[in-house]
């Protein structure tokens, strides 16, 4: 959601980092078109007013205009701006410090993603924490909210609250608590009615549930499409109920972004949450300093790590480390590959998480690329017999024609995967020829890989680790050569 203001911002610094000294004059003209930047974006204005204030104090000093590299100081003291905005260094936790039932309340306006974003901080808090949790729907007014709240604890397997027809959202309430208590449940969401506005008859529903289970967490939740509008609606939500955080939902949108970053800023709530798509696992805790360092095109190396520990089995990255070893990567290694890059989320999520990466995923979608290259390929492979996916050398003329037609693609298309195929074949053999894995890792020094580049696990390029797994590991494919027809 934040392509439209990073390529802005982006434009800016690669004038400022062009130059070699820096007068005031320039970064002066720089935080002129950063602060447009911002406003259109809708960032709020007072929170564009003070973040700019606040840079240009800091970049105008002597200290930065007389440094070796001033452009870049400048690029730091934004992207420091920037954190400061969404939050500070530390991630905001939810405190389960309690005596259980912990309980959360969901708070927000109706369609801002409320029910769904309580099913998926359940599932979180159920896979990632290992607590035992609970889901209570209070909305009476919405047709079928209750049901769906249900079939949603289905979805993601965690129990919710027998539907009694006629009860009110504090006797609900009062049931869920008690049937918690009798569970033994860690952790009951609570999902409040919602309205269209924010009125005194939705204001007085949440203080009485309130009332009655003593949240330990109080979460709005705000659809970012709605832009400045959604920081008005915090506000008001701020002023009557006594918040804890934020979760943002529809990241994955194409929102300017303004949302996001006056929210923080103008309730003084952290955000805690940001909902990311439609599925039950598209939700992330929200890192500050992580989504400062994508605005600025910095990328995001840590969440493309995690994101790629949560989708590669262990024994899948053991099983190809052993293969690399041994010089040997055939069709069936190159699906494994693509079918990761998909879980972790497509080639667009990835090349927005990596540095430097912004203007190769620009190519990327001029060209035409996007995540049906994958499934493209996916159907190549999978058009083949297993002797032909085990040995590709078998591919003649008459096979590739049968190959081509079996998955709906051209011939030329078949050979421009069996020739990526084999460039990452022979960079397999070439690590075998430097000694395997571990001989490759000692190129980069006595401490392999691991002093160079933290939090890739493994030791060096070893099992578990693969480079990335599911960006080819020391064999990434060569996309570009397979081009959307």
């Amino acid at each position: 959601m934040f392509d439209s203001l990073s390529d802005r911002l982006g434009g800016v610094f690669d004038k400022l980092r062009g130059r070699g000294a820096l007068k005031e004059q320039d970064v002066r003209d720089a935080m002129r078109e950063v602060r447009i930047a911002l406003l259109e974006a809708d960032v709020a204005l007072p929170v564009v007013r003070r973040f700019v204030d606040q840079v240009t104090e800091k970049a105008v000093g002597q200290s930065v205009l007389r440094s070796v590299t001033p452009g870049q100081q400048v690029v730091k003291i934004v992207n420091d701006a920037l954190v400061e905005m969404l939050g500070g260094d530390t991630t905001p936790e939810l405190d389960l410090n309690a005596t259980p039932p912990v309980v959360i309340m969901m708070v927000g306006l109706q369609g801002s993603g409320k029910t769904t974003s309580t099913a998926k901080i359940a599932k979180l808090l159920k896979e990632k924490h290992g607590k035992k949790a609970m889901m209570a729907s209070l909305d009476v007014n919405r047709p079928a909210a209750q049901e769906q709240l249900k079939v949603l604890g289905e979805q993601v397997g965690v129990a919710t609250l027998p539907i009694i027809a006629g009860q009110q959202p504090t006797e609900i309430a009062t049931r869920a608590m008690q049937s918690a208590k009798l569970q033994a449940i860690d952790v009951l969401l609570l999902d409040t009615a919602g309205r269209l506005h924010v009125d005194q008859q939705l204001m007085d529903e949440m203080k009485a549930v309130a009332a009655i289970s003593n949240p330990r967490e109080t979460l709005l939740v705000v659809d970012s499409l709605t832009g400045q509008d959604a920081v008005n609606v915090a506000q008001s939500f701020a002023g009557e109920v006594d918040l804890t955080g934020v979760v943002l939902t529809r990241m994955d949108g194409d929102a300017r972004g303004g949302a996001a970053l006056s929210m923080r800023a103008v309730t003084g709530k952290p955000i805690k949450f940001a909902g990311t798509g439609e599925k039950a696992d598209a939700i992330e805790v929200f890192h500050p300093s992580r989504v400062a360092n994508r605005i600025l095109g910095m990328g995001d190396v840590v969440s493309l790590v995690e994101k790629a520990a949560e989708s590669v089995k262990v024994e899948e990255a053991e099983a190809l480390a052993k293969r690399m070893e041994q010089g040997k990567f055939d069709m069936n290694d190159l699906r494994t590959q693509l079918r990761q890059m998909q879980n972790m989320g497509g080639l667009g999520m990835l090349a927005g998480m990596m540095p430097g990466m912004k203007k190769a995923k620009a190519a990327m979608q001029q060209s035409g690329m996007d995540d049906k290259v994958l499934l493209r390929m996916d159907a190549i492979i999978g058009s083949m017999t297993p002797k032909e996916r085990a040995n590709p050398a078998l591919l003649n003329a008459k096979r590739k024609i049968r190959v081509a037609n079996g998955s709906g693609t051209q011939v030329q298309d078949v050979n421009k995967l069996l020739k990526m195929h084999m460039e990452m074949s022979k960079a397999m053999k070439q690590i075998k020829k430097m000694g395997g894995l571990k001989g490759l890792a000692a190129m980069f020094g006595k401490g392999g890989l691991d002093g160079a580049m933290p939090g890739l696990g493994g030791k060096g390029l070893g099992p578990g680790a693969g480079g990335l797994p599911g960006l080819g590991g020391a064999g990434q494919p060569d996309l570009s050569k397979f081009l959307k027809k």
